[in-house]
């Protein structure tokens, strides 16, 4: 039985190689001025390669480059691609592994949420999982060392995944990082009004209007919004684009957006 997860899309959706892999992260990173503001307590950033919504992941991790050292702990939630249950799935790995080096899975937070319900553990959903494993890199350049509590979301209620989030809050030292990618395979003008309207859901925390139609990974982001409400944080979109505006074509676009909580 393996016991460190390891990468399953290094070397096509991000660099397999550990410099050039550096280089990039830095290079996205470096291209982001953040505002002086306190650190979010949680982001919502896209997953898909590199090329396409690494600018866009980056505008939320500039942000946590001055809190290095402080944030010692990443709950990270993401949708399944490829593998269908019900509730959410936990790992028993001890590290999940990317070309940057091992990051050490929290045992401690693992168990701590083994007993609610929706929670169980299910390795094939991490195994070929990517809504996870791309923000791995960018965690590891801009937080150094870090405990990963990996968690990948299937069928599951906004209140079922903010039970979750909520029994792992923790304080300063928790970031909550929720995992997903917005409209998928509109023309340009039409990704921009829905993408446009999920903010907007976003910013005002309404998670009832947020469908798969309008983000891949609605049902972790809905967690998160339904946590946000009950805690009274505020929501705000810092970078909105799609694939036209990156790497693609604008007939068929994907849009992704990056989102912070104070």
């Amino acid at each position: 039985m393996h016991s460190v997860r390891t990468p399953a899309v290094a070397g096509s959706f991000y660099p397999a190689d550990a410099s050039e892999l550096h280089t990039q992260v830095q290079d996205f990173l470096t291209q982001i001025e953040p505002p002086a503001e306190a650190p979010p307590k949680a982001i919502i950033a896209p997953h898909a390669g590199y090329i396409y919504s690494g600018p866009i992941a980056a505008s939320a991790y500039a942000r946590l480059r001055a809190v290095r050292g402080l944030i010692t702990r990443v709950v990270l939630l993401g949708p399944s691609h490829r593998v269908g249950f019900r509730g959410i799935a936990a790992s028993a790995m001890m590290a999940f592994d990317t070309p940057l080096g091992q990051i050490p899975v929290d045992q401690g937070a693992m168990n701590q949420i083994q007993d609610l319900p929706e929670v169980g553990f299910l390795e094939q959903a991490h195994a070929q999982e990517h809504s996870l494993e791309v923000h791995l890199p960018f965690l590891q350049e801009v937080l150094g060392e870090f405990k990963l509590v990996p968690l990948v979301v299937g069928d599951a209620r906004p209140p079922q995944v903010g039970a979750a989030l909520e029994a792992l809050w923790g304080g300063p030292e928790t970031l909550i990082v929720i995992s997903s990618d917005l409209s998928h395979y509109q023309d340009y003008p039409t990704a921009q009004h829905m993408d446009s309207e999920t903010s907007r859901a976003i910013e005002t925390l309404r998670f009832e209007d947020i469908g798969y139609e309008q983000a891949c990974g609605r049902n972790p982001v809905n967690g998160l919004l339904w946590v946000a409400r009950r805690k009274n944080l505020q929501g705000k979109t810092i970078d909105l684009r799609n694939s036209g505006d990156t790497a693609g074509s604008r007939h068929q676009v994907v849009g992704y957006g990056a989102y912070v909580f104070h």
